[in-house]
């Protein structure tokens, strides 16, 4: 059960960020086996005094178009799944919206699956 938080820049498309998770979802259904129906995010826009970054780290050009994507997730997925998933998040965003892959900054969040707890206060993953 992954969660995700994407923050952006404000975009005049109400519906920007919302395209963004889409796709974020469909890429980890087929990057990483995520199965249907588990899909939940935080999307967050933010005005350019919070939403803060270096244009030039690491030799990689950024502009306001950045998006952050920050998964939380399971531990326990190959480094090749994890390349497949960051490939197939920045083709997807730059082939369906334009974002160049420049501006696609990915965070995994590895956890254990006894960190989680769905609801009713119960942890259904653990053992």
């Amino acid at each position: 059960m992954p969660i995700v938080r994407i923050d952006t820049m404000k975009n005049q498309d109400g519906g920007y960020i919302g395209k963004i998770g889409h796709i974020v979802y469909d890429a980890m259904r087929t990057a990483i086996s995520v199965p249907e129906n588990d899909n939940f995010q935080v999307l967050n826009e933010h005005d350019h005094e919070h939403f803060v970054y270096d244009a030039q780290y690491l030799g990689i050009k950024r502009t306001d178009r950045l998006v952050m994507i920050q998964i939380t997730l399971n531990e326990g997925r190959t480094l090749d799944q994890k390349k497949r998933l960051y490939k197939t998040i920045a083709d997807e965003l730059n082939h369906q919206l334009g974002i160049p892959p420049g501006d696609v900054f990915i965070n995994l969040v590895e956890v254990k699956k006894e960190n989680w707890s769905f609801g009713n206060g119960i942890a259904q993953y653990a053992d």
